[in-house]
């Protein structure tokens, strides 16, 4: 190929990453809209319902990549959703990338700052979780861009004393966390209890959304393998081609407008055939409320 052609190829795709999608999905399973409208007879506190003697890790939660990932354009944007909202819609898993300036803990996405601090998340969280004291939270937190070690540093001085912030290595069971916020552990931030995650490095890029699918398939059978243990599982139906030569059109959104529709026949027909195993964390983007409803059923 000509080089002319391949800066015109290049010059196109970093125009549409640029420029907002605009996408038209009719799926229950996708959502790309701000708000979010709940149905009256929903139950926001649907761990309620869950027996207090089970441990975290034997508990299926929805959850969310890149959590706080609402602003920097098409290449950056993996949630539709505030925080707020991704709570009363039932996510239970959050993935906040940060990273220390000075004394402030901003969050991030890479390089894109997402107008909020640690800070205002964690208030957030001790808000919702005091009006809903039958839940709890799990809050990855990811040390983000330069002088990693700080981050930790800071959120500890920021807990110290909080009894409503889970820090042990053990897994709890869930009536010792209710109405808490439990830390998860990542490589540079050692707070919280450990995670197994089923993805490896570079799983995130996607080329071909069906070799995604297949992906998810084997992780999330990986995952009911690992469900009960020491470690909480978590498997990712995230990604991105952005970074690919084939795929640099599927930007987060355009993924999940497609993984999230298979994920939600995947796990609907496993329901329909009475099947309700454990998959400990299952982390999306752009998940509609539908999609998250379903990911709670499995454990009925």
């Amino acid at each position: 190929m000509k080089k002319t052609n391949v800066d015109q190829i290049l010059c196109v795709s970093l125009l549409i990453l640029l420029l907002p999608a605009k996408m038209e999905s009719h799926s229950p399973a996708f959502n790309d809209k701000e708000q979010l409208i709940l149905p009256e007879s929903y139950n926001i506190g649907w761990m309620m319902e869950l027996d207090g003697d089970t441990l975290l890790s034997d508990i299926t939660i929805p959850g969310t990549h890149d959590t706080m990932a609402l602003y920097g354009g098409p290449a950056a944007e993996c949630q539709a959703w505030n925080l707020e909202d991704q709570l009363k819609a039932g996510i239970r898993y959050l993935d906040l990338r940060v990273y220390a300036f000075e004394n402030t803990l901003y969050l991030m996405h890479g390089i894109v700052y997402e107008h909020s601090t640690f800070t205002k998340a964690l208030d957030t969280l001790k808000v919702f979780l005091s009006e809903f004291p039958s839940e709890t939270v799990l809050a990855r937190v990811k040390p983000d861009l330069f002088d990693k070690s700080k981050v930790q540093e800071l959120v500890e001085k920021l807990i110290e004393g909080d009894s409503s912030v889970w820090v042990k290595s053990t897994i709890p069971r869930l009536d010792e966390v209710r109405g808490k916020i439990v830390f998860v552990q990542e490589d540079s931030f050692m707070l919280g209890v450990p995670l197994l995650e089923t993805d490896t490095k570079g799983d995130y890029k996607v080329v071909h959304v069906n070799d995604k699918e297949k992906e998810i398939s084997q992780h999330l059978n990986l995952a009911m393998n690992e469900c009960g243990g020491n470690s909480l599982i978590l498997t990712y139906s995230s990604g991105t081609g952005i970074g690919t030569f084939e795929g640099m059109f599927l930007t987060p959104k355009r993924v999940a407008e497609k993984i999230d529709p298979w994920l939600y026949d995947y796990l609907q027909m496993l329901l329909a055939e009475g099947s309700t195993p454990c998959f400990g964390i299952i982390a999306m983007d752009f998940p509609s409320f539908d999609l998250i409803q379903t990911v709670i059923k499995f454990n009925n």
